[in-house]
């Protein structure tokens, strides 16, 4: 079956806005930057800083071109962790040599690239700082971001977010700063249901940032679909009941199976960050997901870090009908595997069908290995003075042992 171009903007038109389609339909997001283009030799696990949209311009260029042609809307700058603050933790010198706008400058300059050649729209966005870990206080924090809204004021970006975030305090500040940018503002949370990392709940924490006054709110990253979904419900439902039944929602998930996480997320996994490729998503996991999220009533689907292209190909064939249209690259796909009648085999070709894949319990091939992980949970957070921001590199490996803050 073949697919409809992504459409093009006529020239002299304006593309609607954010609100605007999420009010009209349904808008997908792009998936995760930083692990990805950790795999591809781009990006330093530890960090997770984006200095390669300066350093390797063409590899993130690359990959929101196959996030585009996979079907996403929104193509996001790659400005995940660029707070200055950022740049020099721990000892991680490669981003404070280069620094905040000119990071920043160039992720947007290549989201408007790869944005235009399609209907996309580009976004920016800011997540949780070393300073607030450090209890540098207010004043310090919003000064980082305001850095960082500078320059996406600058690149005229079409909306900007704050995403995860641990802590709705620090959200919060966000949310006053990116309202300065006379943008809409969307506001994401790497929170499963049991809520933020002081104790706030899932509900509480949207009803807080909608009196703040996001355009929308969410979650991302931390959790796969099933807990990042429970999560969405809560704030559904505190959002109702407090009066901000019309907020719309966004999610985007884990690209990782995460039962087993604890409030935390994926960190406390023992296989973060190198060994998660035995968690995947599916394909079909993630039409599951979009229908899931869909008749939820999320209006932005997207996925965050594990989250790749052929995962958000499947999200817009799952939304489709919805959306009017499928994806470039579903060309080469068609619904459900239809190609495999084409195969040599005839029990592959037997596996063209919708059924075969919806029902399927895929295998690790793993034998030895457990079913589920015990997390660390070692129980710190911000206040703790293992999380304080440091400039000099980090020598000594933690232990767990003797730490007044752990949990026994």
């Amino acid at each position: 079956m073949s697919s409809p171009k992504k459409r093009k903007v006529a020239a002299g038109s304006e593309k609607k806005g954010i609100l605007e389609r999420m009010d009209e339909s349904v808008v997908i997001g792009d998936g995760g930057y930083v692990f990805e283009l950790e795999k591809r030799g781009y990006v330093k696990a530890g960090p997770w800083t984006p200095e390669a949209a300066v350093e390797f311009p063409e590899a993130v260029r690359q990959l929101s071109r196959e996030f585009l042609r996979a079907g996403a809307d929104v193509i996001q700058a790659f400005s995940f962790y660029a707070s200055e603050d950022k740049l020099v933790n721990r000892g991680h010198y490669a981003g404070k040599k280069i620094g905040v706008s000119e990071i920043n400058g160039a992720a947007c300059d290549i989201a408007k690239e790869v944005a235009a050649e399609g209907d996309a729209l580009v976004l920016g966005g800011l997540s949780q700082t070393p300073s607030y870990l450090s209890g540098l206080g207010k004043a310090k924090v919003q000064e980082e971001f305001q850095k960082q809204v500078d320059v996406f004021v600058e690149k005229d970006v079409d909306f900007v977010i704050g995403e995860y975030f641990e802590h709705v305090e620090e959200a919060e500040w966000a949310v006053e700063v990116l309202k300065k940018s006379g943008k809409p503002v969307g506001l994401t949370m790497c929170i499963g249901p049991e809520g933020d990392l002081h104790g706030v709940s899932a509900g509480d924490c949207a009803v807080k940032l909608a009196k703040a006054g996001v355009d929308f709110v969410g979650v991302n990253c931390h959790f796969g679909p099933t807990k990042s979904l429970d999560a969405i419900r809560a704030m559904k439902d505190a959002l109702k009941a407090n009066g901000f039944e019309k907020m719309h929602l966004m999610v985007q998930p884990l690209g990782y199976h995460t039962p087993d996480a604890g409030k935390q997320g994926f960190i406390d996994l023992p296989e973060f960050p190198f060994a998660l490729e035995p968690r995947i998503l599916t394909r079909w996991d993630c039409h599951a997901y979009a229908r899931e999220a869909y008749d939820l009533g999320v209006r932005y689907i997207g996925g965050c870090c594990g989250f790749l292209p052929y995962h958000i190909r499947a999200i817009a064939e799952e939304l489709s009908k919805e959306r009017g249209t499928n994806p470039p690259g579903s060309e080469k796909h068609g619904p459900w595997g239809e190609g495999l009648m084409q195969h040599t085999k005839p029990w592959v070709r037997a596996r063209a069908t919708r059924s075969y894949w919806e029902n399927l319990k895929p295998a690790s091939g793993r034998p030895h290995c457990p079913a589920l992980a015990k997390p660390d949970n070692w129980g710190v957070t911000q206040g703790d003075e293992d999380l304080k921001q440091q400039a000099e590199p980090t020598k000594q490996i933690p232990t767990r042992k003797g730490r007044s803050g752990a949990k026994k």
